[in-house]
């Protein structure tokens, strides 16, 4: 339970942070608007994510798994669109696609150095 709360509050920090990086595409209202996409996120890259991994499998060893990006993009979109996430606005896939790449870094960079797995 404890490292998935860490999981959370760094995906949460990770959407803040992407905000302050990309003001125009994207935008968080508050930091509890943030937690609650982390959340939402969470659970859709649980859900969602290995279904559209599944589906998009040819393209994705065509594309020697860069077309990953796209669908971590599209589960991002999604996760602002969903009614949990709604304090996170993303405009357009550009916004999706920079937020959800600073998502992935900032929870890999923390992951290795508070050793979570």
């Amino acid at each position: 339970m404890e490292r998935f709360l860490l999981r959370v509050l760094a995906a949460a920090v990770a959407v803040l942070i992407a905000s302050a990086l990309f003001r125009p595409l994207l935008r968080v209202e508050s930091v509890e608007a943030a937690v609650v996409f982390a959340l939402v996120l969470g659970i859709l890259n649980a859900v969602v994510r290995p279904i559209l991994v599944l589906l998009t499998l040819p393209l994705t060893i065509v594309t020697l798994g860069l077309f990953l990006l796209v669908v971590n993009a599209v589960v991002f979109w999604l996760s602002a669109h969903l009614p949990g996430g709604g304090g996170v606005h993303v405009e357009g896939f550009r916004g999706a696609f920079l937020g959800a790449l600073t998502v992935s870094v900032v929870s890999f960079l923390t992951s290795r150095v508070l050793d979570v797995r």
